[in-house]
């Protein structure tokens, strides 16, 4: 099984300026369950954009750039070597950004997105679409906007026809 992780937009918006868009404290909570243990598979722009590499994940990070050495990071430099190198995971993940999920999604087996009821005209990064027709959705839990999410929210766990 590999899976694609994201949170998104109505239009499929992921962030700007290589941040999020907003701050969902569930969300990150559920990412963090979903892909802890598991290597994770990000382009290097993701990967800048923590503070520090993620805990009790493998953190397998795609560059074009040849001499780019990062501690925390597996530097590789294209899907096909990360899926190999995650081979023996039951469930690695792919976590962005836009130009990673776009290369991933014909490998993925499953889609965990997180869908942000907003829209959000300043985004520079998508997530992409995917058809109806080669993808079921099999799960859908809603979250209301609170003190503590400024949207609401729904968990859509999406499997490959």
């Amino acid at each position: 099984m590999i899976t694609m992780i994201a949170a998104a937009g109505e239009n499929n918006e992921l962030g700007k300026d290589n941040d999020l868009l907003w701050h969902l404290p569930d969300d990150f909570k559920r990412f963090k369950e979903l892909t802890s243990h598991h290597y994770i598979i990000m382009g290097r722009k993701t990967f800048e954009s923590f503070p520090k590499p993620l805990p009790n994940r493998i953190h397998l990070v795609i560059t074009r750039n040849e001499n780019y050495e990062k501690d925390g990071a597996v530097v590789i430099h294209s899907i096909y070597e990360a899926l190999k190198i995650a081979e023996n995971d039951e469930n690695p993940y792919i976590i962005g950004g836009g130009e990673i999920y776009n290369i991933a999604l014909p490998f993925a087996n499953k889609i965990e997105l997180t869908r942000v009821h907003g829209t959000f005209e300043d985004a520079d990064t998508f997530f992409p679409n995917f058809s109806e027709d080669e993808w079921r959705l099999v799960s859908k839990i809603a979250h209301s906007k609170d003190e503590r999410h400024k949207y609401s929210f729904t968990y859509e766990t999406w499997v490959r026809n």
